[in-house]
This record gives C-alpha cells, structure tokens and sequence, in this order.
C-alpha cells in the first residue's frame, strides 16, 4: 500500500486537531468522498497505570515521553504502513488509565500521527514522511487547555493551573518547544491559518502523487 506518515505536533491547545480536519476537508473536496485517512492520536498511547491508586495517578507526569508507551505507537504505525490494522489502547483521561477496550485502525492512503511529543522521540521521527509543528501562543495553548480538561476530563480549576504549573510548563520547555526544530513546516496560528492548511493540502498531494 502506498501511503504516506504525516506528524502533526505542538503544544496542548496549539489546534493540532483542528489543522488536521482542516487538511483533510481540503483534501476530500478533491474528489467529494472524505480522504482516505486514518488519525492515529499519541494521547491513547499513555502507559497503563494499574499498580498505582488514584492519588497516586494525580502526581504522574503525563507531559514527559516516558508517560508514553511509544514503542506500541511505532510498532502500530510500522504495521499500518504494512496494509495491517491495529487494535490501538482506549484511555480514559478522567481515571488517568486505559479502560481494557479496544479501538480498530484501517490502514490508509493518509496515516496522520498527532500528538505533543511525536517529534521528541527520534524512531517515531524517523517513520514520518512530513513532520507538521502548529506553533501557537502560551496564552491560546492554555486558555484551551482549560476549557478542554474542564468541560471533557471533568477536571477542576485548581487542578488544570496546578497540572500545567507542574508539568505542562515545564515539559512544553524541555521537550515541546525543541522538538520544533525538527519540522518540516512550522504552522503558525494554528488551524485558522487558511494559507498555510492550503500550503499542507497541496504538499500532501504531491507527494501522495510521487508515491502512485
């Protein structure tokens, strides 16, 4: 199968979500029929944490790589790559852990991975074809951030600030923010910016096109 890896990554608020269905509504509207594409989220890759109670699971910082469990990520994108479906972990952000379940992925033309630390890895890096970094102010990132964990992770106030005091921040410096340099186009504005989704629309093509 001839398919094509795109990284999108950047800061928790930056509009990766929103940059992705943005590309691919300008990719459907090629033919009328949705694209061909399968979103791969590195939020479901978090660790399973069932040695830990849930106080414990509070204190964990869920913004370093070694939250993740990103060889299970790599290992599902190098079978995608392969024509093989994947039975990728469902996380539950409320409990911080995954729930036993299981959520199918068809491999397809346009295997989008999205995620905050996806370029911090170099293997995970390394299967990308076009690496995507939305780069938005601190102050977008974490008025988002809030509204998110508040309305859909049933998250406190007092524990969105002391999360992104703690962990957030800091990760964003050490980790986020540096793996930018490895991009191939940097998006600034995130989703909103209709130049630059056109701009990834068309690379996409072209090289979908150099691969057919």
């Amino acid at each position: 199968m001839a398919n094509l890896v795109v990284g999108i990554a950047g800061g928790s608020g930056a509009g990766k979500t929103t940059v992705a269905q943005n590309v691919l509504k300008l990719l459907s509207s090629d033919t009328g029929r949705p694209a061909q594409a399968t979103l791969v989220e590195q939020d479901a890759y978090y660790r399973s944490l069932d040695e830990l109670g849930a106080t414990e699971r509070e204190r964990v910082n869920f913004d370093h790589p070694d939250s993740l469990d990103n060889t299970l990520l790599l290992d599902h994108l190098r079978a995608m790559k392969r024509g093989e479906p994947v039975r990728r972990p469902v996380y539950d952000f409320k409990t911080h852990s995954r729930t036993g379940s299981f959520a199918w992925l068809e491999p397809r033309a346009i295997i989008l991975v999205e995620g905050i630390l996806i370029f911090s890895v170099p293997d995970l890096r390394e299967a990308m074809d076009l690496k995507i970094f939305v780069d938005t102010d601190a102050d977008l990132r974490l008025m988002r951030r809030i509204r998110r964990d508040l309305q859909e992770r049933a998250r406190s106030l007092e524990s969105v600030f002391e999360q992104y005091e703690r962990t957030v921040r800091p990760m964003h410096i050490e980790f986020v923010e540096p793996s930018k340099r490895w991009a191939d186009v940097i998006v600034p504005e995130g989703g909103f910016n209709e130049t630059a989704i056109e701009m990834l629309a068309h690379t996409i093509r072209r090289l979908l096109g150099e691969r057919t």
